[in-house]
This record gives structure tokens, sequence and C-alpha cells, in this order.
């Protein structure tokens, strides 16, 4: 008796899943933007370093106020 029930619990579960109207059309509005191609600031300085990576290396070894060591 159990699995007769059972057996028509998951038949009507899976009639009433299959019976429901799953196709919504979502429409998207879409916007178009354009691309600038000119740049404003044309006076940049380009800065030429000897080494390489020492804006890192100087970023790096930064100290602070603690880092100084104490007469004890």
């Amino acid at each position: 008796m159990k699995t007769i029930l059972t057996l028509i619990f998951v038949l009507t579960i899976g009639v009433t899943v299959q019976a429901q109207d799953a196709k919504v059309d979502v429409k998207v509005e879409t916007i178009e933007m354009s691309i600038v191609t000119s740049t404003t600031n044309e006076n940049t300085v380009a800065r030429l370093y000897k080494f390489k990576n020492s804006r890192v290396k100087k970023a790096l070894s930064f100290t602070t106020k603690r880092n100084k060591a104490k007469l004890a």
C-alpha cells in the first residue's frame, strides 16, 4: 500500500511539473554607447628610470617611526 501511494505521489508531482509552461520570453533593451578616441591630456610627462622596478623598490623601502632602533 505504501509503495502504491508513493508511486502515485511521484507521478502526480512529475505530471504537474511537466504541465507548467516554462517558456518565458524576456526582452532586454540594449543601450548603444559611442567610443571616445581623443584624449584631452596631451601634456603628460614620461618618467624614465635608470633601473628596472625602481618604483617598486622605492615603495617597498619605506620606513616608519617605529622602525628606528632605540637605545636601551
